[in-house]
């Protein structure tokens, strides 16, 4: 990891504590939930967050087809909200 990705992987400890508005999740209260709950994750500040979300659909109703399309997002919540 270049020391660029890592200083940005990191962002969160000091942003959010000096800024009293919510702009990210990790100034929520989810986020100090998580960290208090596990404490080994969260002791390295570089440990990746990730956000899954998808939301399963047939395109075409009712098929004969045995499968189905389902889209899949993955997010990095580590990084600063302007990447």
């Amino acid at each position: 990891m270049s020391r660029k990705t890592a200083e940005q992987m990191t962002w969160h400890l000091n942003y959010c504590n000096e800024n009293e508005k919510m702009f990210h999740l990790a100034c929520g209260e989810a986020w100090k939930h998580f960290d208090s709950t596990h404490l080994e994750f969260a002791s390295e500040p570089r440990n990746v967050r990730l956000g899954l979300c998808t939301d399963g659909f047939t395109p075409f109703g009712h098929c004969a087809s045995p499968y189905s399309r389902w889209p899949v997002f993955v997010s990095v919540y580590n990084l600063p909200p302007t990447m």
